[in-house]
């Protein structure tokens, strides 16, 4: 959604002496989009999720090599803290290219399905995901398990985080990894952002904070809405009603097959030993596996890809699950259709950056000719 803004150098944004006239409704649906930053919650599935030992384990794995084949590759290498926990390629880039997009794993914890197509159910499951493909970080549970019994340091924030020493069943290691990875990422969340100032300030009546929020983005706010039609997959404090869409792109994988998306998610959601239905769950009640269990009869999957959050979105480029929208400007021209003029793209893109925080910007491809 950004390519580079009707050139030349953009003056200040435009501030009024009062809100635009926002609809009782509009702001209703305003409101719906905080507030933030949401409450920590639990993950019922992973005994260790929000506990502090854990997070201490996962941060050092997510940055070690040893967890990969080859010991050249970790977490870190696709989803890197300065890129905003993604990586600035239009494919992730492991060991070998793959065959989409890598997210962003910043307010991951909000998620209710993982990856574009959504075939892990857990933050835990996917984070065991590119452990094991061949293409990313080519391990095996073996490997894995050797990784920590081999470095005594490892071990010791093992059992701070699990209570116990390392388990004699690699897999069970492997799993373990996964959890201690995903509570970490769940400490990963998005900063406040002009946006969330404006929402609040509506949300207390207080027209004078809320007048404060550039012009542009507020009538950017308005398409957002309105339409554009960009918040019926782009709801809720994170911008991400979390389910599957249609996407106007069409992709191929690697093999040169097309790339059906959620169909092929959940096939492999539902031959995975990792899944909440598995043997792994900590959650004793598998309320937690309810959509699991829903989705070999989902429909219109062929073709459907998550809808991503958008907070943080200008420091994620390219965009789309292919990669293949190298700037926000041109996701903006690409997404709503051919029903919005220029101005209104312009302006929707103005408030798109303004769920970043200030001063976070990406530092270059900021501009556009939108046309």
């Amino acid at each position: 959604m950004l390519a580079g803004l009707a050139m030349a150098v953009c003056p200040a944004p435009s501030v009024a002496a009062a809100p635009l006239p926002f609809t009782p409704a509009e702001i209703e649906r305003i409101l719906a989009h905080g507030p933030w930053p949401l409450p920590a919650k639990r993950d019922p599935s992973n005994r260790v999720s929000g506990k502090a030992e854990a997070v201490v384990f996962g941060e050092r794995l997510f940055f070690s090599p040893s967890l990969s084949g080859t010991g050249s590759v970790l977490c870190a290498s696709c989803h890197e803290p300065w890129r905003g926990f993604a990586d600035g390629r239009a494919r992730g880039f492991g060991i070998e290219q793959v065959d989409r997009n890598t997210p962003s794993v910043v307010n991951v914890r909000h998620q209710r399905w993982f990856g574009w197509d959504g075939a892990h159910d857990s933050l835990w499951a996917q984070s065991i995901r590119p452990l094991l493909d061949p293409r990313e970080m080519r391990s095996s549970a073996a490997q894995v398990a050797a990784a920590l019994r081999r470095d005594a340091d490892l071990s010791r924030l093992y059992a701070n985080a699990f209570g116990a020493g390392l388990p004699a069943d690699d897999e069970t290691l492997l799993v373990d990894v996964g959890k201690a990875l995903a509570a970490y990422q769940e400490t990963l969340g998005g900063e406040r952002t002009a946006f969330d100032d404006f929402r609040d300030a509506l949300a207390r009546g207080d027209a004078a904070v809320a007048a404060r929020y550039p012009l542009p983005a507020q009538r950017g706010l308005r398409v957002f809405l309105g339409k554009g039609g960009c918040a019926s997959c782009h709801a809720g404090p994170n911008f991400s009603d979390g389910m599957f869409h249609r996407s106007g792109v069409r992709s191929r994988l690697e093999n040169g097959e097309p790339d059906t998306g959620r169909q092929r998610g959940i096939g492999k959601l539902l031959a995975s030993r990792y899944s909440l239905l598995g043997p792994f769950s900590d959650d004793p009640s598998r309320e937690t596996a309810a959509g699991t269990l829903q989705a070999a009869a989902e429909r219109d999957a062929a073709g459907a890809f998550r809808a991503p959050g958008l907070r943080d979105a200008a420091l994620t480029a390219p965009y789309m699950h292919d990669g293949s929208m190298a700037t926000l400007c041109e996701a903006v021209l690409h997404h709503p259709g051919d029903n919005l003029s220029t101005g209104e793209r312009g302006d929707l893109l103005a408030f798109l950056r303004t769920l970043t925080a200030a001063g976070r910007e990406t530092p270059v491809g900021d501009r556009c000719q939108l046309e």
